[in-house]
């Protein structure tokens, strides 16, 4: 999907059923240059802001509908954090974590989002993590709504003893569980590493290890 800027009109096929009203108005309030990318390896979404343009944000197209609302919004709260402070606060300090949070809640109180998601947004609204989307308990919800064809699992998910990729190409082979992490092997080297257990990874075929 080419980077360039989204027809409003256009996002109701990456929101979910509802709250395309509410992000329209919220992007037209901000004058938001939003662009929806293909898919980033290391981060979902990013705010830019330079002087005399347009606030820039992007959010990754592969994501299933709720993560791209909850990306989205975890930008707009860098832009209305940055119009209200400028530079003067942390990125993710507790001004962006006030604004965040009030942002969800305009959506939590119209009731645009179903009841098991509902719930793990309200434990984290007050306290949101860095990374969007982070929270295990919030990615585990958010995976029920990706499309079934996805080829991806949790590191949770891996039988131990079998192989995953990763998505910069290596491949691991899952162990013990130590206190919150696996413990895992890479293959080509032998080192060890600990994953998060909701650590997004692709399994691997013993016919792929050839």
């Amino acid at each position: 999907m080419p980077k360039k800027e989204v027809p409003l009109d256009f996002l109701t096929n990456f929101l979910p059923l509802g709250t395309h009203e509410l992000v329209h108005s919220l992007l037209q309030t901000y004058r938001v240059h939003l662009t929806i990318t293909r898919e980033r390896k290391t981060l979902l979404g990013d705010y830019k802001h330079r002087a005399g343009q347009p606030h820039q944000i992007s959010v990754n197209g592969n994501l299933n509908r709720y993560a791209f609302l909850l990306t989205l919004l975890h930008e707009l709260a860098h832009l209305v954090t940055f119009e209200k402070y400028g530079h003067r606060v942390q990125a993710h300090g507790k001004e962006w974590k006030f604004v965040y949070g009030q942002l969800l809640q305009s959506f939590l109180q119209k009731e645009l989002v179903p009841a098991d998601l509902r719930a793990e947004i309200e434990q984290m609204q007050h306290n949101p993590a860095a990374t969007s989307c982070a929270e295990d308990g919030l990615l585990r919800v958010l995976r029920r709504y990706d499309d079934p064809a996805k080829k991806t699992c949790f590191v949770e998910e891996v039988p131990a003893g079998f192989c995953f990729r990763i998505k910069d190409g290596r491949i691991f082979k899952r162990e013990s569980l130590l206190r919150k992490r696996y413990k895992c092997k890479e293959v080509s080297t032998g080192n060890f590493y600990l994953f998060s257990p909701v650590h997004e990874v692709e399994l691997v075929a013993d016919a792929d290890l050839a």
